[in-house]
């Protein structure tokens, strides 16, 4: 299976502060992967630096065989921390606003709705919707212009249980459709139960990239890896 997304040794640097370093993902196209680490490990910084947001230090980013270019983005869809939304306008109001920036077919508007079960709002305002609707909405608007990679930067946030089982389903169902996810999160069950594949991130460098087999102990392999790195680091400044 051929990698949709391959970054080769993705660095950046804040003044002195170096938030991501040597990271060398490899995500196989058709798939959701499971980027994995605790809070402030350089997650969100890597899926900024893939979708456009923030320019790398150094490194490379591949999509799809070829080196990451402005004319990617149209292959990349992603929701990063909360989604922007116009709280005064409908979800259909919403999505139209980004069908026109884009010029694409007002008929991607229902087709996206309908992805993430939001057809029955009617003129219900945006600022009244529940988290979880907000969130979906948030994929639609990632979904419209028809992108073959998702990034989801922990996407199940403050949900309530039912928000999260429906979200992990609607995930689960986008590999199937052509599109492949990188789901960033440092809740281990949702990434045990929805992703194919993981890395971990941890003090801003990748620490462990594999399948995410039936069967493994992912906290177990998380705490290791995590905690192996934090030894290494305190070793280092002793």
């Amino acid at each position: 299976m051929n990698d949709i997304l391959r970054t080769v040794n993705l660095e950046k640097r804040f003044g002195k502060q170096t938030a991501v370093s040597g990271v060398s993902l490899h995500v196989r196209a058709g798939t959701v992967y499971g980027l994995l680490g605790p809070n402030g490990a350089g997650k969100t910084t890597t899926l900024k630096m893939i979708a456009g947001l923030l320019r790398p230090s150094s490194g490379e980013i591949w999509i799809n065989g070829k080196p990451w270019t402005r004319d990617c983005l149209r292959e990349i869809g992603a929701l990063i921390e909360s989604p922007a939304l116009y709280g005064n306008l409908t979800a259909r109001e919403n999505l139209l606003v980004h069908t026109r920036l884009l010029q694409l077919p007002e008929s991607r508007i229902r087709e996206v709705l309908e992805t993430v079960d939001l057809t029955d709002t009617g003129n219900k305002k945006a600022s009244q919707f529940s988290l979880g609707m907000k969130q979906r909405l948030g994929i639609a608007i990632a979904l419209v212009q028809n992108p073959k990679l998702l990034i989801l930067d922990e996407p199940t946030n403050g949900l309530d249980p039912l928000g999260i089982q429906d979200l992990r389903g609607l995930i689960r169902s986008f590999p199937a459709r052509g599109i492949t996810v990188i789901l960033s999160s440092h809740i281990l069950s949702e990434v045990e139960h929805t992703a194919d594949d993981i890395g971990i991130i941890s003090g801003g460098r990748l620490r462990y990239e594999g399948a995410n087999r039936h069967g493994t102990d992912l906290e177990s392999l998380f705490m290791d890896v995590v905690r192996a790195d934090r030894r290494k680091e305190g070793a280092g400044d002793a």
